[in-house]
């Protein structure tokens, strides 16, 4: 029986993705001791010795065992399909009949599944690190922890900010006012943390720079898409102000009604600049993209329609009307339309723009299929 004892290295921190997998009881004893004697503290040490442990004991217990260490580097994404295409070749190459995975962090232990989705895992080893609980192994702890650059600046810069500031507030206000500003400024800190607000801000600086860079005609869009969002917030704020009623339902539609124009030029206008940005890069550009100024209309239509019906039933806002029409003989008196066939003509004419960007789209796609076939046929060999 053919057992594969694998030691998971997640991040690359042992050996990088280009010399994974390291195979062979050989190969892993010089692995441990290069890496140990580069960083004999890390964890990743005692892993890599508890691999080549469980390799001996099977081969003691008449068993032939294969010890490997799979590792990946980069983003989540690349390290799991790195495990995975290094596990496929130690199956393929050993045929092993089972396998032992030897972990040292909840992160690696993340990996098993990828592994016993191709091979039968019959245990999961998890390496636990004693420590000596002394005074001396606290003092190295702390030692450790204020050497940690990215400790020190989530940690105890925000702490030792409050500690200044207290005193202030308490001069200034109240305890209470001191206690509830600090509060709120170590929640605002957590939420900036844990939504990942700071790396959202950094990769939004860097595609602004490479828009500016390349001339890119969305960027430009979605400043006028900000300003016209910013108008139908306006807008809305001021149509709240003209009504009389303080129901939250009806001041709620009362915003909608008035801003939803502008916020729909909005949509349309990021959407448009997208759709430029995309012609200009591809010929080919995906439905999506084409229906996105479609269904911007769409939307905002329903939405103003939807809107419109609360206002008109609860009579805060006049009825739609359609003016008298005069052709020729043939005259038409002014109508009054009711709330729910004005609301029927808004749905209507929803869900129709919706269906002419599906037609768009699907148009455009087959007519540009249908030339780059052609253009392919003009220039191949004969």
């Amino acid at each position: 029986m053919t057992t594969l004892v694998v030691c998971i290295d997640r991040g690359g921190a042992v050996t990088g993705d280009a010399d994974a997998p390291v195979v062979g009881w050989e190969a892993v004893e010089s692995l441990v001791t290069d890496f140990g004697v580069e960083d004999p503290e890390d964890s990743q040490v005692n892993c890599l010795l508890e691999s080549l442990r469980v390799a001996r004991d099977l081969e003691d217990s008449g068993d032939e065992s294969i010890v490997a260490v799979l590792s990946g580097v980069g983003d989540p994404v690349s390290i799991d399909r790195a495990v995975a295409r290094q596990t496929d070749q130690l199956v393929g190459e050993y045929d092993p009949d089972s396998a032992v995975v030897v972990v040292d962090s909840a992160e690696d232990e993340r990996l098993v599944p990828i592994v016993e989705s191709r091979i039968t895992v019959d245990a999961v080893d998890r390496v636990v690190v004693r420590q000596a609980r002394d005074i001396e192994s606290t003092y190295y702890l702390l030692k450790q922890l204020l050497g940690d650059e990215e400790l020190r600046e989530t940690v105890f810069v925000p702490v030792g900010a409050a500690l200044i500031v207290f005193p202030v507030l308490l001069l200034v206000g109240s305890v209470a006012v001191a206690f509830g500003a600090i509060a709120a400024v170590f929640g605002a800190f957590l939420l900036y943390k844990g939504l990942g607000i700071d790396e959202l801000l950094e990769t939004a600086t860097a595609q602004i720079q490479r828009a500016l860079y390349s001339g890119q005609v969305a960027l430009v869009t979605y400043v006028v898409a900000a300003g016209l969002a910013l108008i139908g917030a306006f807008a809305g704020l001021l149509g709240v102000s003209t009504i009389s009623t303080d129901a939250p339902l009806l001041v709620g539609m009362r915003f909608v009604y008035d801003a939803i124009p502008w916020v729909t030029g909005a949509a349309l206008a990021a959407s448009t600049g997208r759709l430029v940005d995309e012609f200009i890069r591809d010929e080919k550009v995906h439905s999506a993209y084409l229906n996105l100024p479609f269904g911007a209309v769409a939307v905002g239509l329903v939405v103003r329609g939807i809107a419109a019906y609360f206002l008109t039933r609860s009579e805060t806002m006049d009825p739609a009307t359609v003016p008298a029409i005069e052709f020729g003989p043939l005259r038409v008196a002014e109508t009054v339309l009711e709330p729910g066939i004005g609301l029927a003509l808004y749905l209507t004419a929803g869900v129709l723009v919706s269906l002419l960007g599906v037609r768009f789209a699907t148009h455009l796609n087959t007519t540009t299929a249908e030339e780059t076939d052609a253009a392919g046929e003009r220039n191949s060999p004969d």
